[in-house]
């Protein structure tokens, strides 16, 4: 709260629930009394137009019933209100009143009254102008230096400045390069209108200018006149504030230079007449309006600015000389002379507070109570002082770096899936058609202890799943109740997807305001991408996988898709996947192994992940603790790198692709310019087929449209398919070093660190930049290869030979001993720093050649790949 309060002179509350603006307050002597006292002018969005004439009797006094001149409701809203010489044949003041499609003038007069009424006001029409465009704002002056009377400039929410030479329109021009239109001003010295552009730039044009160029009717014929004859409009000078504008005023006392004034959203500039900045002031605080006034220091300027913190500063020149407290936040502020005080400030909020007031200071009854005083014993400070150090010091040893859990949440999210499927599916514009995809219920139960408000539930899924509704609103939850939310999953997409998992978030507020977030997992079942189905002996695709246990029969495994009674059945079980291939699993009748077979390399995963979850979840039943899965076969890189290869080459040709639409989108529009140019040439001459020129080119446009739109589905598709594969890999990867789960997660952040794949950063270089920071530090091999080589940024590569060989080069380090850690205490030598590219890892001395034949390249396991090729022992197959 500031020392300094506005002091309240007369005040009165403008209408009721109505709204005003910068525009909609204007002071001066518009009934023409000629006593030189002003009065207010206020026009509202509700269309209700005001004239005030403030008297009271002592200073702080209520509004009276004769303070209000005149109020009359017009049909239109009141967007801006001035006073001027807008009557031909006549130098008296007139009201000029814009509305969004048409411009009124009226003349306003007084008739003395006869009794204790007073005097009686009111308004005539003199004419109006109903406008072709939506009106923005308007600025008048003595146009071209005309004696006598003032010309009307308004603009337009499309950019043209419609002039209007009293009753009469004159002509419209249209601003270059406009996008929104900003504040609008005139100087009358340089005969030049001021306005800031979207280009957050200060522009200047001459009336003459204007005046003189080629009119246009529309945008499009503005632009035309680039290309054809005419005058072009060009600003007389151009200056860049960096920000949008708020307001403008140009000002011309005689004691300080013309100026032109204009309010930024974080600056106030002051120009000279000619552009060059003689100024500026940057504020602290966000401005809401400002009006300069003359200064009783000769060659200065006075501004009034007001803020959104209800503070009125005064500024002289970018001197602070004064600062008022407000009781609301000013839209507009004028300075006004009446019967009583000169100087009065009359400033009007957005919801109708209209006060006169006048700067002065209120004193401050509020005393310090007396501290009793009493003699310091310093040392009973000092002993004070370290104990309360030694406190300080423990809670900061003591203190966790994250904030401890709560006992209890304050409000908890539970997802359930349902067991079944539903019995009538619920999906919907699925690729699969829907008649054949089924879908799955889960129901969201929030619980909370305490009120909670404004709560949002948001669900989502991974493509190509999708849910029947992905978000729920609840205005607020009372302690101890619960919400419930439910909604279906199903597969929208034609592949299957590399993670049965959602998520569940739920944003609210607590009673103090402050936003929470309390979130959940859920897994869905397997039968909601594949049914049963007979098992395949023939497969392209084979792994197998190893146990440390007795075999398991396959039917206490998967109850959902073996009968008990199908003995025939026990060891082998076939899944048929709704967007894939079918997958055989095959259980070994002697050993402890089962392979998992298929006719596409992706299709493996979802089958590989389910077997050893339902092995964890069957053992864990049993007790047993020391349950191991692990692989010996070879890793099949090479099917891996295929589908890598596939993922790229769409890429490259999403990159085709846009070259090309670019192109042909530059020809495009070369055609029509050549068009416009023979259409509007006053010679009629051969068109010398550019109209086929411009068929053929648009579809072509068309085409290429549509093959970035399909190549942009397939791409989704490949980048899903690609991302089961790399699930799949990490997993064996996993089991034949027996990784721990902190490695294996470690694996998935450098090989799956984006969930969309992106034109402008991709799976390839992001793959490949963290794969090479693994090689240089915790997988390096010599001092030589931690020396990081920084590039600027990730670019897309040219091919994937180098990632290929970097992941190669991985799974060969790990074989032969590497191991993973994030720590920067493993090995002091290395620097922490992902890089933004890499670089070809060198290969050390020691270290043997990769080759591009992935099958050779672990040595060492080919003997236990050739034993997986040809299946489990006493398999069943």
């Amino acid at each position: 709260m500031s020392l300094f309060k506005a002091r309240e002179w007369w005040s009165t509350s403008v209408g009721e629930e109505e709204e005003f603006d910068q525009g909609c307050l204007c002071v001066a002597d518009v009934d023409n009394s000629g006593s030189g006292y002003d009065k207010v002018i206020v026009g509202s969005y509700m269309g209700f137009l005001r004239i005030y004439s403030p008297h009271p009797a002592k200073a702080g006094d209520e509004m009276k019933a004769e303070d209000l001149l005149l109020e009359v409701q017009l049909r239109n809203s009141i967007l801006q209100v001035e006073v001027g010489k807008f009557v031909s044949g006549t130098e008296l003041l007139h009201l000029a009143v814009l509305h969004p499609r048409k411009l009124c003038v009226y003349s306003v007069s007084g008739t003395l009254g006869n009794i204790e009424h007073g005097n009686q006001y009111q308004i005539k029409l003199m004419y109006e102008h109903n406008l072709q465009r939506t009106a923005c704002n308007m600025t008048y002056g003595p146009f071209g230096g005309v004696k006598g009377r003032d010309l009307i400039c308004i603009q337009s929410m499309d950019g043209m400045l419609m002039f209007f030479e009293q009753e009469s329109y004159a002509f419209g021009r249209f601003l270059p390069g406009f996008l929104l239109p900003g504040p609008l001003s005139y100087s009358c010295r340089t005969d030049a209108f001021i306005t800031v552009s979207s280009c957050r730039q200060v522009e200047s044009y001459k009336y003459q200018a204007l005046a003189v160029a080629t009119d246009a009717d529309t945008r499009q014929e503005a632009e035309q006149q680039k290309l054809g004859s005419g005058k072009r409009l060009v600003a007389d000078w151009v200056v860049s504030i960096g920000e949008q504008a708020l307001d403008i005023c140009i000002v011309s006392f005689g004691q300080a230079a013309s100026s032109v004034f204009v309010l930024g959203e974080r600056n106030f500039f002051c120009l000279k007449e000619n552009g060059q900045i003689r100024f500026m002031k940057k504020l602290e605080y966000n401005p809401s309006c400002f009006r300069p006034y003359a200064s009783v220091s000769e060659g200065t300027v006075n501004t009034l600015i007001g803020n959104h913190n209800n503070m009125m500063f005064i500024y002289q020149d970018v001197t602070l000389k004064w600062a008022a407290q407000l009781p609301y936040t000013p839209v507009t502020v004028h300075v006004a002379t009446f019967q009583d005080l000169k100087g009065v400030l009359v400033s009007l909020s957005d919801t109708g507070y209209l006060q006169c007031s006048y700067l002065g200071t209120d004193p401050m009854l509020f005393q310090a109570p007396k501290v009793d005083s009493r003699e310091v014993n310093y040392d009973e400070l000092d002993i004070e002082m370290k104990k309360l150090r030694k406190i300080i010091k423990q809670t900061e040893k003591s203190q966790d770096l994250l904030p401890r859990a709560r006992k209890e949440d304050d409000l908890t999210v539970i997802a359930a899936v349902s067991s079944n499927l539903d019995p009538v599916s619920q999906a919907t514009d699925s690729e699969a058609g829907d008649e054949h995809v089924p879908s799955v219920t889960v129901k969201i139960t929030v619980k909370t202890r305490i009120l909670v408000q404004n709560v949002k539930l948001s669900v989502s899924v991974q493509p190509p799943l999708a849910v029947t509704q992905d978000q729920f609103i609840f205005k607020s939850i009372e302690p101890a109740a619960c919400q419930f939310a439910t909604f279906a999953v199903f597969l929208k997409g034609n592949c299957s997807p590399a993670e049965l998992t959602g998520d569940a978030a739920v944003t609210y507020s607590s009673p103090t305001g402050i936003p929470q977030v309390a979130q959940c997992k859920f897994s869905l079942p397997l039968k909601l991408v594949c049914s049963p189905a007979q098992p395949s002996k023939n497969a392209n695709y084979k792994i197998t996988i190893d146990t440390n246990k007795p075999p398991v029969n396959l039917t206490s495994l998967f109850p959902d898709f073996l009968s008990q009674t199908d003995e025939e059945q026990m060891n082998v079980v076939g899944f048929q996947l709704i967007a894939g291939s079918r997958v055989t699993l095959l259980a070994s009748k002697t050993s402890q192994r089962y392979r998992i077979q298929s006719e596409q390399f992706e299709d493996l995963w979802l089958i590989t992940k389910e077997l050893i979850q339902r092995f964890e979840k069957h053992f864990a039943v049993q007790g047993v603790k020391d349950f191991m899965c692990s692989f010996s076969g070879t890793i099949p890189l090479q099917e891996y790198f295929d589908m890598m290869d596939h993922h790229f080459e769409l890429r490259l040709n999403g990159v085709k692709y846009q070259e090309l639409l670019s192109e042909r989108a530059v020809q495009f529009r070369a055609i029509q310019r050549r068009l416009l140019a023979r259409f509007k040439d006053k010679t009629p001459a051969s068109l010398q087929n550019l109209d086929v020129l411009l068929d053929g080119t648009y579809r072509q446009i068309i085409s290429l449209a549509d093959a970035v739109e399909e190549n942009q589905r397939s791409l989704s598709k490949a980048f899903t398919r690609l991302k089961s594969a790399t699930h799949l890999v990490i997993t064996l990867i996993g089991l034949w070093q027996n990784l721990n789960k902190e490695q294996v997660a470690i694996l998935e952040s450098a090989f799956l660190p984006i969930l969309q794949d992106m034109q402008e950063l991709g799976w390839e270089e992001s793959v490949d930049a963290a794969v090479s920071h693994l090689l240089r530090t915790c997988l390096s091999k010599s001092p030589k290869e931690q020396a990081l080589n920084l590039t600027s940024h990730l670019s897309m590569p040219k091919d994937n030979s180098r990632m290929k060989k970097h992941i190669t080069l991985l799974c060969d380090r790990l074989g032969k001993g590497g191991r993973l850690c994030l720590s920067s205490e493993s090995n002091v030598q290395q620097a922490v720093i992902i890089p933004d590219s890499c670089s070809t890892i060198h290969e050390s001395d020691q270290e043997e050649k990769v080759n591009g034949d992935t099958t050779k390249q672990f040595n060492n396991h080919t003997n236990l790949a050739n034993k997986t090729k040809q299946g489990p022992e006493g398999d069943t197959g």
